[in-house]
């Protein structure tokens, strides 16, 4: 089926993934191994090899992303002939990771969202004394947004669209109370079609949980360049605001081709946001509750603020004002989710009764993370473990709203091959849009292509 008519309609036709035949979740397979060889490697004097503990039923195709400790490859279930993505993690050396693990197993098991990345299947292990590896089935997506930047330039028709659907996934979220706090280019997935899906919720947190500032920031590394000036300078209280600055960084970084806000370290970091901004009126300095973060602002010469049209100077009126919207130097003055989807730069697409909300996510969803201090990372492993085994439509896990079909296994069918495969992933080439009689915009097929050389994904486990 084609998706979403609404927006740019989309020339390329998709199947949905269908399930195939329900077996029982317990199989017996052995490791499927590929050859790992990257592009120019660092310090490296050949390939690796990574071994995958998944079943026969899936044929490993090539590696498209690695972070510290997982990494991703793209595969066909058999059965069905969809293509996936399994991602493999090994969380277990660290408590952080555990976590992490955790929670974007949990969160993507909840939301049922066309532009939030699904999972399909977690690949279950037979034992618990042989759990050493989690494996995500997830939906295969060719690229993402940080490739497409750096390899092209995106006209306003595609800046819109993709603006559009990162704000009408984190509606989504931020309707159930979910910060995703790592929103950047590389965390938004994209298909031939355009279609945009937002992965990697390893750092979410729930905004309804009051944790103190030190509490909240102990595990915050999401990537500087895209990190609201309240985090740096410990405002009394972080609020859905910034994920909203994160979405403003990546508008920023698409109209441009290049990152607004580059910063090589903290200090670096907030200088670059006050050369544009300026320095913030007395009103926004009261906001900073930080005594020490404000004597820091005081120590710094005065800066006008930059016209957004003086580095934009090719971007349309209305762009620039979302832009300014989202960029708000305080997060009380900056532009809320629903205010955005309704902004005249999304009138195109911007439809209230197609942009769903998700119910609440209940206060005990994240209780493992208000004990996490106390949690050893055996502790952790088991959760991990009980998560992986439970079944949908677990009694414990009402809550849980829209889960995907899981892919089954057919045991019967159960064997397993080494198989040696050459890192590699297709490079995504966006045309441009045309328009039709109505007015709503076009996107033609993308031109998808294997280019000789390699490209690994840097995904979020990092």
């Amino acid at each position: 089926v084609a998706s979403r008519s609404r927006g740019p309609a989309c020339v390329v036709l998709l199947r949905r993934p269908t399930a195939p035949t329900t077996s029982s979740p317990h199989r017996h397979h052995r490791r499927t191994s590929l050859t790992m060889s990257r592009a120019n490697p660092p310090n490296a004097s050949g390939s690796r090899k990574i071994s995958f503990n998944v079943s026969e039923q899936y044929d490993i195709q090539d590696v498209v992303g690695e972070g510290a400790y997982g990494v991703v490859c793209s595969a066909i279930h058999k059965p069905s002939g969809q293509k996936v993505a399994i991602k493999k993690i090994t969380p277990f050396d660290h408590s952080m990771f555990c976590l992490r693990t955790l929670r974007e197993m949990k969160l993507l098991r909840y939301f049922n969202h066309e532009n939030i990345i699904s999972i399909l299947d977690i690949q279950k292990p037979r034992s618990y004394e042989t759990f050493n590896e989690v494996y995500l089935i997830q939906e295969l997506m060719e690229t993402d947004m940080h490739r497409v930047i750096r390899t092209q330039d995106l006209s306003d028709d595609h800046c819109q669209y993709f603006i559009y659907q990162t704000l009408r996934a984190l509606k989504a979220m931020h309707s159930a109370n979910v910060l995703h706090r790592d929103l950047k280019p590389s965390n938004l997935l994209l298909n031939a079609n355009c279609d945009l899906k937002v992965c990697d919720f390893g750092l979410a947190r729930s905004a309804a949980s009051q944790e103190d500032n030190s509490g909240f920031m102990t595990e915050y590394v999401a990537t500087r360049w895209y990190r609201a000036p309240e985090i740096m300078l410990t405002f009394k209280e972080y609020t859905k605001a910034i994920d909203v600055w994160s979405v403003g960084c990546i508008l920023a970084e698409m109209l441009s081709g290049k990152p607004l806000f580059p910063g090589k370290d903290y200090h670096h970091q907030l200088t670059l946001i006050l050369d544009v901004l300026g320095t913030p009126t007395m009103e926004d300095y009261y906001g900073i509750k930080s005594r020490r973060a404000r004597e820091y602002i005081r120590s710094l010469p005065f800066k006008k603020k930059v016209p957004f049209r003086t580095l934009f100077p090719k971007t349309s009126d209305l762009a620039l004002d979302l832009l300014e919207k989202l960029l708000a130097f305080n997060p009380v003055k900056r532009i809320t989710v629903e205010d955005a989807l309704k902004h005249p730069y999304l009138e195109p697409y911007h439809d209230p009764d197609d942009e769903p909300t998700a119910p609440p996510i209940p206060e005990e969803f994240f209780d493992f993370d208000k004990h996490k201090d106390n949690l050893s990372k055996e502790q952790l492993k088991q959760l991990i473990y009980q998560e992986i085994m439970r079944g949908k439509n677990d009694p414990q896990q009402e809550h849980d709203v829209g889960q995907r079909d899981m892919i089954r296994r057919d045991d019967e069918n159960e064997k397993s091959s080494a198989q040696l495969l050459t890192l590699g992933l297709e490079e995504m080439t966006i045309d441009k849009p045309c328009r039709t009689d109505r007015g709503v915009k076009t996107v033609r097929p993308v031109v998808v292509e294997r280019p000789k050389g390699t490209y690994v994904r840097r995904v979020g486990f990092d």
